[in-house]
């Protein structure tokens, strides 16, 4: 292919994360948007529901190996393809050829760090799928305890705020940041963390429906246990996101800047409107409106993070 696909995918499966790549210096563009493009392969991959197991499963091991040079992607299974019914992650399941062979020509250094990051999300959606296997709706699952849930956040999105500091120093040096790299690196596994948090509990009516509970209860089929829960990891979520906030103000370029703390804007005020929610709430899925979105959008600009 002449070019690689990057911008026309990237609209059809993202909403905001899109808008913060855009804004991006060039030097850090193109890989942080292949890696993003080649976790939603794998993340669609792993949630495409009406797909037996096993072939996730299978499909997941050989996407790993595709991106370590050790397989080639001919073909998925036609009941997975079939199963898919978001058009944009069709079209994304489609063109992984293309997505990895973009792989293939970014710098040595570059492809690594994405090779990396996207590992270590597959072994968590691995992990998930193993861990729910047998979780239906009238009998959900668990996780076990608090360490379970911060592994889970760290190999699914705290190893993007280490994939993302790596990846700004390696291309543009100390013109990244004003912190030196081992502080952020922290701060950005942080803010990850915060990030899948949010989702965590934003998704947990949906997610229970399906016999799957992120949160480490011991009946999950207790609404009240269950909030008392949801507002201990809020406050938990809030502050991993806080971290981002100052991760973010460390950053020298102001596109930097803003297309780094736009995901904490948005996070924060969907935790500020899951906030005191009863379970009805929850369950019609709070949501940020495209209108605040594009505000933060303008506000990050700006360099007003608040």
């Amino acid at each position: 292919m002449s070019a690689p696909p990057g911008n026309d995918v990237l609209k059809r499966v993202s909403r905001s994360f899109y808008l913060s790549l855009r804004l991006l210096p060039k030097p850090m563009r193109e890989a942080a948007s292949l890696a993003y493009l080649l976790a939603r392969t794998s993340d669609t991959l792993a949630d495409t529901a009406k797909a037996p197991l096993e072939d996730r499963l299978f499909c997941l091991d050989e996407f790993g190996l595709a991106l370590v040079g050790e397989r080639e992607i001919s073909r998925w299974p036609l009941r997975l393809l079939n199963a898919v019914e978001d058009l944009g992650e069709r079209h994304l399941l489609k063109i992984s050829d293309d997505l990895l062979a973009w792989l293939g020509r970014l710098p040595t250094g570059e492809a690594d760090l994405v090779r990396e990051v996207v590992g270590i999300i597959i072994s968590g959606q691995k992990l998930d799928l193993g861990r729910f296997a047998g979780a239906e709706r009238e009998s959900p699952v668990a996780l076990e305890d608090d360490a379970a849930l911060e592994d889970y956040a760290w190999r699914v999105a705290g190893c993007v705020g280490a994939f993302w500091t790596k990846l700004g120093f390696f291309t543009m040096g100390d013109s990244f940041s004003s912190v030196p790299a081992s502080v952020l690196i922290e701060q950005g596994i942080a803010y990850g963390k915060g990030l899948q948090l949010v989702n965590i509990l934003r998704d947990l009516p949906a997610d229970l429906a399906m016999g799957r509970c992120y949160l480490p209860v011991a009946d999950p089929l207790d609404s009240t246990y269950l909030l008392e829960s949801h507002g201990r990891w809020l406050g938990q979520s809030a502050a991993w996101v806080n971290a981002g906030v100052a991760y973010a103000e460390s950053l020298r370029s102001r596109r930097l800047r803003a297309a780094t703390v736009l995901p904490a804007m948005i996070a924060r005020e969907t935790l500020e409107r899951m906030r005191g929610a009863d379970w009805e709430t929850l369950q019609a899925r709070v949501k940020v409106p495209r209108v605040r979105v594009y505000l933060a959008l303008m506000r990050a600009f700006m360099g007003k993070s608040q």
